[in-house]
Order: C-alpha cells, then sequence, then structure tokens
C-alpha cells in the first residue's frame, strides 16, 4: 500500500496535471457538447483503460523498452491523429455520427465502441504520457517493498482523479451545448466540436 505522506504530495501533483488541458479533456469536452456526458461516459472508460495500461507499464519498467521503439509510436500517434481528425471535418461540416443533429435533442449516433476505442487510442497513443508516468511513478515507489501494491494504489488514485476531470469537462461541454441550444445555432456547435477535434488529432500527431 501507498502511505499517506506520499499521498499527500502525489495527490495533489497528479491533480494540478490532470486539471490542465490536454488532448484526453479536450477531448471530452468534445463529446460532452457533441453526445452528452451519459454517452462520454463510454470515452472515458476507454480512456481510462489507457491510461492504467500505461501508468502500468510505466511503474513496471515496460515504458522505457516501448520509448525505444519511435518508429511503431509514430506509426501509432499518426494513425491515431489522422482518425481524430477526420472526424473533426466531419463534425465541422454537421455531418458523421460524432456531429449534433440538426435536432438538437435527437438521439446521439455515436457507438459506444467507437467512443470507448478513441479514449483508449488518445490515450494510449501519446508518447507524452508515457513519458511523464515514467517521471512521475519511480519516485514514489519504494524498492525495498513489494511493487503490485504500491502501483496498485497508485494507479488507483491517478484513475480517480483522472475521471473526476475528464467528467469534469464533458460537462463544462455539454453545459455549452445548453446555453447554444438553439436550433440555429447547431452548425456553430458542430464548428466548434469540429475544430476543437482537429485539433486534438493534430496534437497527437504532431506532439
Amino acid at each position: 500500500m501507498v502511505s499517506l505522506s506520499l499521498l499527500s504530495v502525489f495527490v495533489p501533483t497528479f491533480l494540478l496535471v490532470s486539471l490542465t488541458p490536454g488532448m484526453c479533456m479536450t477531448l471530452a469536452m468534445v463529446l460532452g457538447m457533441t453526445q452528452g456526458v451519459r454517452r462520454t461516459l463510454w470515452m472515458m472508460g476507454g480512456e481510462l483503460l489507457g491510461v492504467g495500461l500505461v501508468a502500468v507499464a510505466a511503474g513496471a519498467g515496460v515504458a522505457a523498452l516501448m520509448l525505444r521503439q519511435p518508429g511503431l509510436f509514430a506509426a501509432f500517434k499518426w494513425l491515431g491523429g489522422a482518425y481524430l481528425g477526420y472526424l473533426g471535418v466531419m463534425m465541422w461540416r454537421s455531418r458523421g455520427r460524432m456531429a449534433i443533429p440538426d435536432a438538437l435533442e435527437g438521439p446521439a449516433r455515436a457507438g459506444r465502441r467507437e467512443l470507448a476505442m478513441q479514449g483508449l487510442v488518445t490515450a494510449v497513443a501519446n508518447p507524452k504520457g508515457w513519458a511523464f508516468f515514467m517521471a512521475l511513478l519511480p519516485p514514489f515507489l519504494d524498492a525495498t517493498r513489494p511493487l503490485a501494491p504500491q502501483l496498485a494504489g497508485l494507479v488507483a488514485v491517478i484513475l480517480l482523479i483522472e475521471f473526476a476531470s475528464l467528467l469534469g469537462y464533458a460537462t463544462g461541454g455539454q453545459t455549452l451545448r445548453h446555453l447554444l441550444g438553439q436550433a440555429d445555432k447547431v452548425r456553430l456547435l458542430n464548428r466548434l466540436a469540429g475544430t476543437l477535434m482537429v485539433g486534438v488529432g493534430l496534437w497527437l500527431a504532431l506532439g
């Protein structure tokens, strides 16, 4: 288990990092705007799975090996970025299943698996995430104690904080949708969401 003294330092450190706008938080806001908070939970599930995998790999030392394969990461992040960019262009044109329908209260069209995969790809394909966890986790792990319980405790804290942050951003996106909730603003919302999604795709591909 993780000591309370370590948690008192780790929690505010990761909370500050998690609340800072980034790819995953921007994606949560966009989907909160276009799909609503409830359906965005599927993206959050995929993103949390990805974050958990990256954190465990970093804590176990696997991340160092992964980062020695820049070609694999480059291909993965370019494919992921191109996919998110394509979705953003479709949203900007008010087309595709991610776009807000003309009837604001109409059913969301994005599939659960599609939403979950967006979150997973965005979390796993980001080399900066791997490098961040490699730098963050080791100082909080005691080499004289069993690794698994310590890592499990820290990852649980990470996922809890990450979920709260994602939920906050998704709620903000849904609130913006309600504020611009007139039917004649649907195109504006789609263009705003599409621009942000393209930005996330470029961020992933070029970061």
